[in-house]
């Protein structure tokens, strides 16, 4: 479960203050997959960057319980002089977990040949996000929070992704954001809009997309 009180992220612009997070109150239950809806610029990332820790509010408390993942599709975390197997090892040894077997799926997963043992600033963005999701799948988490990652990749890794939260979803809950509605409803029990800096819930997808598009 994850709890938001009154949650206040702003960021300082030429025309003032833009209140990305006004205000935000808010429940996320356990065992419902969450897609939070949002224009570019609406502030969607941020919400997961305040809810994962990665980034602080300027105002207000979060109720963690559970372990929770980073923002996967996020990997501002990775040292860019550290090669993706280091920065593995480095992450398994943070949260406890067997070495080896976190580092041979990370590898395994992400498919990203001899890039894994070279150093992660000589890796694309599209390889940062590979490598950022085989490392979270490698560990298990309650809560996976992603950030667009599932259209990252040719084919048979969108397949790959899809097949791992699959599993997962069995045992874990997961809040999304994502512009395509598909992959929304491919994932998501519920949804969210965020829009002008408040969070409003839909008791369908459906409704939430009436809102979107509107």
């Amino acid at each position: 479960m994850i709890g938001l009180r009154n949650i206040t992220k702003t960021y300082q612009t030429p025309a003032g203050p833009n209140y990305v997070l006004s205000d935000i109150t808010a429940v996320f239950p356990d065992r419902v997959n969450i897609g939070i809806l949002g224009r570019n610029g609406a502030g969607k990332s941020t919400l997961l960057r305040v809810i994962s820790g990665v980034e602080m509010p300027d105002h207000g408390d979060i109720e963690r319980k559970g372990r929770i993942s980073w923002p996967i599709g996020f990997s501002g975390g990775f040292n860019g002089s550290l090669s993706g197997e280091e920065n593995c090892r480095f992450v398994a040894r943070i949260y406890g977990e067997d070495v080896d077997r976190v580092v041979g799926f990370a590898s395994d997963f992400a498919d990203i040949g001899s890039y894994f043992h070279m150093p992660v600033r000589t890796y694309s963005s599209g390889m940062k996000a590979r490598l950022a999701f085989g490392l979270s799948m490698a560990i298990d988490f309650q809560v996976y929070l992603v950030d667009e990652v599932t259209a990252v990749g040719d084919k048979n890794f969108k397949k790959k992704c899809r097949d791992a939260f699959r599993d997962r979803q069995e045992r874990s809950t997961v809040i999304m954001v994502s512009h395509n509605m598909k992959t929304i409803r491919e994932y998501c029990d519920k949804a969210a809009v965020l829009e002008d800096g408040h969070l409003t819930f839909y008791d369908s997808i459906d409704q939430a997309q009436e809102q979107y598009d509107a």
